[in-house]
């Protein structure tokens, strides 16, 4: 980023911080030095999304990751504020089925497979010592199987404690950055400090900032002082969460050891009804009744309070969130203890009793994503744009997205560990198999071959387009180089480069496909196992052969395919977690994914941007502020996004001391498309009008940046210059005789307008207003936003 091997760090830390060139270091104490040029400065973020090796574990909080993205996904609207709010709950009951979809599939690991099942079974037992001391033969403690599921039920325990863990730990290192508050840096001029209370006022509503919990913030209505409207990212407490998020962990902590606890109890509960069990029948239905009033309290938490973003909420629920994760803990105990007691005569056969979670937790998912569907499109439909993705409905698209990870995730993991104990016989289906997961399960799986199918039309499709449209972009390659000899190897190149890049474009109809069609096949996978009761293979004997093949072919491909996702995701995390290059990779994918503050699910990948956003804010307050200096605040790909968030959380005064110079940036092309109530042309638009100028550089060969789309305003140019030549060279020159690569989103800097645009940005920031007591004029400063991952 700085073109210079010697660096030194001049604020942050190993995480994250801000470097200068050795030669630059004391730029300030000799302004006389860049008289006509810039101090280069570079905020280097990457370690927040790819550092040490354990980051590759976030991998397994995918789904977490994607359901949270689908909140932020909330169409832009204009007023309809409990819309609004519902399309939050509506988001966070998602997001809470799939901390139960988790928890279900290590208990249906632990407890159903390996501790009733398997350990049940002498055949099972006699292949795996391990599980001997469980086996009903030994006649030994453990040999009932209550107790052998109360020592199981350790293990998903463990897991909800590990998630617990993490988001506790996260929770303190990211969502605990402070943003700048009213207080000013020592030195700053006064003409700098605004009236409080100003910054919260939201763009979207009309200078009405409403927070999930109802709360509306009036702004200065009363007041003399001018009311500065603000955009969402703008609000003082945007990024800073960390309430929702505790609160938040609280009811998912709970909820995890209530699935656990139900588990037991369902199966102990559904002995005692068969026998005569005694005090421990009217003690198991107390038991159950308290879990119905726990799991209402974690559903009154998630529902009752969103984000306040329109002030600094600093205050915690102490007592909600280490009262509701121990009362819960304290359940499962009793229920560990219940399951336990002994029961001479209890004997394990078949499934485990009472394990309807997964067909529960897949209605609830069907219904919720139906509801969130209605809900965006009363949204959308009150302030259409024809930019918006899926006409407002990429959050509840997502949102199915999510729900299906989770599915092949548990699904693998059941369908992997039944057939490693089942050995060679296949779960459900053969007379020898032993194991086997739930029926749901294997219904679910064997749609993903038919899914595949599905998705392998609109590939094609676009396949198809991506060649046509490189042929029409020939002659125009040709004419734009002027070259009347041409080459058409390299011509097919760029056009072909082009083509490719366009393909993004096209994302929108592929998540509308790929979800849609995962809605209405997990529907059919629902019904198919309601109805039959049985696995595909075995409900369609009987029927045409036809049907019967389909059904066995699909159902053995399923299988293979969901445990080869599975596996797919630890090799891959494996490889992460020992090779940085490979972490870097998944890196990309965090970027966008680990951008938005937890809002959702709170075992997702922490948040970069509560971290990023402050460190850029104070860094380019403070230094403005001490030397009364210009910026120009330079971003490359995501870098850019991090920028625009730092520049609204500017003082108004701050802002227009600020350019802005973005180059491969995805603002409009993917953030304002896909989150458009937070970087939609409105907010846009009022950010090219805050900060003093604003220059964006894209290409068309360029497959993740593109053109922000804001107009001439008066005075003020077009934001977006480009596309830009790409490669700089069509063939061999003078200038360039070696051929030159075609660098799509890579190396901005080396296109000569970079530098021609960064020039021209410094030349149109007003003067430095330095101190008084200095009598130098002090260096104009260029910070860069960040550092791609791509």
């Amino acid at each position: 980023m700085l073109d210079d091997p010697r660096t030194v760090r001049i604020t942050g830390d190993e995480t994250a911080a801000v470097y200068r060139r050795a030669d630059d270091v004391d730029a300030e104490l000799h302004p006389e030095r860049y008289r006509g040029r810039p101090v280069p400065e570079a905020y280097c973020w990457s370690n927040l999304t790819s550092g040490n090796g354990s980051r590759a574990l976030w991998l397994l909080l995918l789904p977490f990751m994607v359901v949270n993205l689908a909140h932020w996904m909330r169409p832009a609207t204009k007023g309809l504020g409990r819309s609004q709010r519902l399309y939050g709950v509506l988001v966070r009951l998602v997001a809470l089925t799939l901390t139960v979809l988790l928890t279900a599939a290590a208990c249906e690991v632990a407890l159903d497979l390996t501790a009733w099942q398997c350990a049940g079974s002498a055949r099972c037992v006699a292949d795996r010592s391990w599980l001997g001391f469980l086996s009903p033969e030994q006649h030994g403690w453990w040999s009932q199987p209550g107790r052998r599921l109360a020592l199981a039920a350790v293990v998903p325990t463990a897991l909800v404690v590990l998630l617990w863990y993490l988001s506790n730990r996260t929770w303190s290192a990211y969502e605990a950055q402070r943003p700048p508050t009213d207080e000013l840096p020592v030195g700053a001029p006064a003409a700098t400090r605004e009236a409080p209370g100003t910054e919260g006022a939201s763009a979207a509503d009309g200078g009405r900032a409403a927070d999930e919990s109802g709360a509306v913030d009036e702004g200065r209505a009363a007041s003399d002082d001018p009311v500065t409207v603000r955009p969402a990212l703008g609000r003082p407490g945007f990024w800073y969460g960390r309430r929702l998020v505790a609160r938040l962990r609280a009811a998912h902590t709970a909820a995890g050891f209530l699935t656990i606890a139900a588990a037991l109890t369902a199966a102990a509960t559904d002995h005692d009804r068969s026998a005569d069990a005694g005090p421990l029948g009217p003690l198991g239905l107390l038991l159950q009744a308290t879990l119905a009033g726990c799991a209402a309290v974690v559903l009154w938490v998630v529902c009752s309070r969103g984000r306040s973003e329109r002030k600094r909420d600093g205050s915690l629920d102490k007592l909600l969130i280490s009262a509701l994760p121990a009362t819960a803990l304290g359940v499962l105990v009793l229920a560990v203890v219940h399951a336990a007691w002994s029961r001479p005569g209890w004997v394990s056969a078949g499934g485990l009793p009472g394990n309807l979670t997964f067909l529960v937790l897949a209605l609830a998912q069907i219904a919720l994503i139906v509801v969130l569907v209605v809900t965006a499109q009363v949204l959308h439909r009150r302030a259409p744009h024809p930019r918006i993705a899926m006409r407002g409905l990429g959050g509840p698209a997502v949102a199915m997205l999510a729900c299906a990870l989770g599915g092949v995730m548990t699904g693998g993991v059941a369908q992997r560990v039944a057939d490693w104990l089942d050995g060679d016989a296949t779960p459900g289906m053969d007379e020898g198999a032993i194991v086997g997961p739930p029926v749901l399960l294997s219904w679910q799986a064997s749609v993903i071959p038919v899914l595949l199918v599905l998705l392998l039309i609109p590939v094609a499709v676009l396949g198809v387009r991506t060649v046509r449209a490189a042929r029409r972009l020939a002659p125009l390659i040709e004419r734009e180089y002027e070259k009347e000899t041409a080459d058409p190897f390299r011509t097919r190149q760029v056009a072909g480069a082009r083509a490719r890049a366009a393909l993004t474009d096209y994302a929108p109809r592929l998540v509308g496909v790929l979800s849609g069609a995962s809605l209405l096949l997990g529907a059919g996978a629902v019904a198919g196992s309601w109805l039959s009761g049985q696995v595909p293979g075995e409900a369609a004997e009987g029927t045409d052969s036809f049907v019967e093949s389909v059904a066995d072919t699909a159902q053995s491909i399923g299988s293979w395919l969901v445990g080869l996702g599975f596996l797919l995701f630890v090799t891959w995390g494996r490889r992460a977690y020992r090779d940085a290059s490979a972490r870097r990779t998944i890196g990309i994918l965090w970027d966008v994914g680990t951008f938005w503050p937890r809002a959702a699910h709170p075992f997702a990948p922490p948040c970069y941007a509560e971290r990023a956003v402050p460190d850029l804010t104070w860094r380019i307050l403070s230094w403005t502020g001490r030397t009364g200096g210009r910026l120009v605040l330079s971003g490359h790909s995501q870098g850019s996004v991090l920028a625009a968030a730092a520049v609204w959380q500017l003082r108004s005064a701050t802002r227009h001391r600020v350019a802005l110079l973005t180059y491969g940036s995805p603002l409009e092309r993917l953030y304002g498309r896909w989150f458009p109530a937070y970087f939609g042309a409105e907010q846009l638009g009022q950010l090219s009008r805050e900060v003093h100028c604003w220059r964006n550089l894209w290409r068309s060969t360029d497959p993740i940046g593109g053109p922000v789309r804001v107009p001439e305003d008066g005075d003020r140019p077009e934001v977006d210059r480009g596309p830009l030549r790409d490669p700089l060279a069509y063939s061999r020159t003078v200038l360039h005789p070696l051929p030159e690569p075609i660098l799509g989103h890579s190396d901005y800097q080396a296109d000569p307008v970079f530098a021609e645009e960064r020039a021209a940005l410094l030349d149109r920031l007003p003067p430095a207003a330095l101190p008084t007591q200095r009598g130098e004029r002090e260096p104009e400063g260029q910070g860069s936003s960040g550092r791609s991952s791509a």
